[in-house]
């Protein structure tokens, strides 16, 4: 396979703001050391592309690159002795260049698709999933029996954190905008559901909260929304730092978390620190997929070409689940 006399279409950002993506045609890349070529079927859209496309996220690539950090797809090169081969279906992460027909993936970033995923279930492994499994049992360790808080939870990343408090035992709010949202927080495991749209929200999450308050609050918001709930903090209890996909971020006050003897961790991973343990939890979210615990909510699927219009509706909280970019044939001429 000559993969250099080959071109593959792909999504640039030249300048910032999701409106002045390009529609490109590029060489394809080889694979080094190390690394895969994946022929993408499949790719997540995460707020950190709208982030990263507007420069406001901690990795800034230099202009023009290609975004899109969450792929599924099928092995067609390997650049030397690696865990896969070529024919292979896989899920991974990559720092940017995912929103394209092919793409070169660290293969130690990657993980096998269990046989019953499609590409676009698989899609949402490698960011929502491993996060929400690595914030609940490595960040904190939620115990059955604890109420746990959580935020967004309708999204891609608040989902999959219903899913997997839930497997373990806890006990669910989830926080989500309209009704809508909050039923499909229900679907997946939720035990009860507040309507943050609702005058009354604050009331209510006071009385789920009771007197003891909630034991782990997950926070992929910020913003003010961070301190309305920290309020509801019990003695002794985490408050995970998701990210800030309100724009804000959240000004905690420390005294809230002295008088509580309470915690706020950061919840954060990388491949190169945390290579062995990541290999974990991909071993256990394909036991709990195969298990049926775990059904990532693919709710949006865009084509290709329309990746701005999938980005925009991301952005305007216009999605539930994962919003999910679909390889065509024809998508680039």
């Amino acid at each position: 396979m000559k993969l250099l006399d080959t071109m593959v279409c792909a999504w640039h950002s030249p300048t910032p703001g999701v409106n002045n993506l390009t529609l490109v045609q590029l060489p394809i890349p080889c694979p080094g050391p190390g690394e895969v070529l994946v022929q993408v079927e499949a790719s997540a859209l995460n707020f950190s592309d709208l982030l990263m496309i507007q420069d406001q996220y901690q990795i800034r690539p230099s202009r023009p690159f290609v975004p899109g950090q969450e792929i599924a797809g099928t092995v067609v090169a390997v650049g030397g002795p690696c865990a896969f081969t070529t024919g292979m279906r896989v899920a991974g992460k990559v720092l940017w260049g995912g929103f394209t027909d092919m793409a070169v993936m660290r293969a130690d970033m990657g993980m096998a698709i269990p046989a019953s995923m499609g590409f676009a279930e698989a899609a949402a492994l490698p960011v929502a999933y491993t996060t929400a499994y690595f914030a609940l049992t490595v960040s904190t360790r939620i115990h059955p029996g604890e109420t746990v808080l959580i935020l967004a939870a309708a999204g891609g990343v608040g989902l999959a954190m219903v899913e997997i408090a839930h497997h373990f035992g806890a006990k669910v709010i989830a926080l989500a905008g309209g009704d809508a949202k909050c039923e499909i927080a229900r679907v997946h495991g939720a035990d009860e559901t507040i309507d943050y749209r609702c005058d009354d929200w604050g009331e209510r999450l006071k009385s789920l909260a009771g007197e003891k308050g909630i034991d782990v609050i997950v926070d992929p918001v910020g913003g003010d929304m961070t301190k309305i709930v920290l309020r509801r903090l019990a003695w002794g209890g985490r408050l995970l730092i998701v990210g800030f996909s309100s724009g804000a971020i959240a000004q905690i006050p420390a005294n809230w978390l002295l008088l509580k003897r309470a915690s706020a961790i950061g919840v954060y991973w990388d491949h190169d620190r945390d290579g062995q343990l990541l290999k974990h939890i991909n071993t256990e979210l394909a036991l709990l997929i195969d298990s049926g615990a775990l059904r990532p909510h693919v709710a949006e699927r865009y084509s290709f070409s329309r990746l701005p219009q999938a980005l925009t509706a991301l952005g305007d909280r216009q999605t539930t689940g994962k919003v999910i970019l679909i390889r065509h044939e024809d998508h680039c001429t």
